[in-house]
């Protein structure tokens, strides 16, 4: 079949449930992943003619596209700071806003003495464990978290980008302290509240992994409340403390920081507009 043909059908397959820009993108993605072609191939060679089986694999990526899955789940990798991740159902997609997170503490980091030691709290596909041990060379990078799944995973991501960081599993909503003490700590905990679900796309809802992203609509701040107080005691003194937040509990979540004794706290907005990122300081950690 003609390239163009396929490209054609996925149009009238897609366009009523995403936006025409969106399924370009997947298509071009597709080609890709499954055939080795860049995404201007079809200007140059409009009539470019594909094999059947190269055909099926586009088909049935569509398959599932109709479905909402998410194409970093159809391809089995996601791109992020200019590095590729491997991702399944165990781990969230990384997102832009996070990018923005860790292109921040890289900028701030980048100024601190050489040897720092920074915690990723929630390390998922580890993405940003992995991002600031590759953009930070000389930090000693660590990264915790409940899945095991999730950390099989982040492991793979280490090794596929050469990035060194020591893994660990636990659940920080049941500990207390660690061994090593810290000069900085990161995390993108779950932070969408059960009510925000109806606001969201089923390509999230319906493949994500719940436990990375849902908290209940009594208590949101679950995660902040345990973490706040894990860095309290595993931060060393004048440590800083960064977070991914709920744009809509930015006010609540600078409240927690500060009943912890966090100071000097600052809030960043997202390249959408949004409360997306906010970091204070422990101003009376631990001397160590």
């Amino acid at each position: 079949m003609v390239l163009k043909e396929i490209k054609n059908i996925f149009h009238k397959e897609l366009d009523e449930g995403y936006r025409k820009e969106e399924v370009d993108s997947f298509f071009y993605l597709l080609i890709e992943h499954y055939l080795g072609l860049e995404r201007f191939v079809l200007a140059l060679q409009p009539n470019l003619v594909v094999s059947k089986g190269e055909e099926q694999a586009l088909f049935a990526a569509l398959s599932q596209l109709r479905l909402h899955r998410p194409i970093q789940y159809i391809i089995g990798n996601a791109h992020f700071m200019d590095m590729d991740f491997k991702v399944d159902k165990d781990v969230l997609i990384p997102r832009p806003e996070t990018e923005e997170l860790v292109r921040w503490m890289v900028f701030e980091l980048s100024a601190k003495p050489h040897g720092i030691s920074i915690l990723d709290i929630g390390t998922g596909s580890g993405c940003i464990a992995i991002s600031l041990a590759k953009n930070l060379p000389e930090a000693k990078v660590f990264a915790l978290d409940i899945s095991e799944k999730a950390i099989a995973v982040a492991k793979q991501n280490a090794v596929d980008n050469d990035a060194t960081v020591e893994f660990m599993h636990y659940d920080i909503l049941n500990l207390d302290a660690l061994a090593t003490k810290f000069d900085v700590i990161v995390s993108n905990p779950p932070y969408v509240r059960e009510q925000e679900k109806r606001t969201m796309h089923k390509n999230v809802t319906e493949y994500e992994p719940e436990l990375a992203l849902f908290v209940p609509n009594g208590n949101p701040l679950k995660y902040y409340e345990a973490i706040a107080r894990f860095a309290s005691k595993n931060l060393k003194k004048n440590g800083s403390l960064y977070l991914e937040i709920n744009q809509y509990l930015a006010k609540e979540t600078e409240r927690l920081l500060r009943k912890h004794n966090f100071s000097e706290i600052v809030l960043r907005k997202d390249m959408f507009g949004n409360n997306r990122m906010m970091k204070g300081f422990d101003l009376n950690g631990v001397v160590y």
